[in-house]
């Protein structure tokens, strides 16, 4: 029986780092200097290259995400479907009332109801 080989998913970090730093108001050489990384390594990242594994774990730190999250194939265990995350993520935000939560919720829900059926 052959192993299934994992791959991170380094692009999907970027991406949920760069939304971290959007939601902060900040640039990315505040993101170097908050994290602890090197500019050049958020400049490597931003071109489909992974951080080191010292670089990997202050970005994750700093942005308060788990590593594990970008790690595919995901485990088998995959209890929630992701828009339900989304959701309880949204509403569990102490940033926003919640009938902004509410209101971000069904944006997102109708977005991707629109992309899930456009494949």
């Amino acid at each position: 029986m052959e192993r299934q080989k994992g791959r991170f998913d380094c692009q999907g970090l970027y991406e949920a780092l760069d939304t971290t730093r959007q939601v902060r108001y900040l640039n990315w050489k505040q993101v170097a200097t908050q994290s602890g990384v090197s500019a050049s390594t958020l400049t490597r990242m931003a071109q489909g290259k992974c951080p080191d594994v010292n670089g990997l774990a202050a970005l994750t730190f700093w942005a308060g995400l788990k590593s594990d999250d970008f790690v595919q194939p995901k485990p088998q265990k995959e209890d929630a479907e992701p828009l339900a995350m989304v959701s309880t993520y949204l509403r569990a935000d102490k940033n926003l009332t919640p009938k902004a939560a509410e209101m971000l919720d069904e944006l997102v829900k109708t977005a991707y109801e629109r992309l899930r059926d456009m494949h």
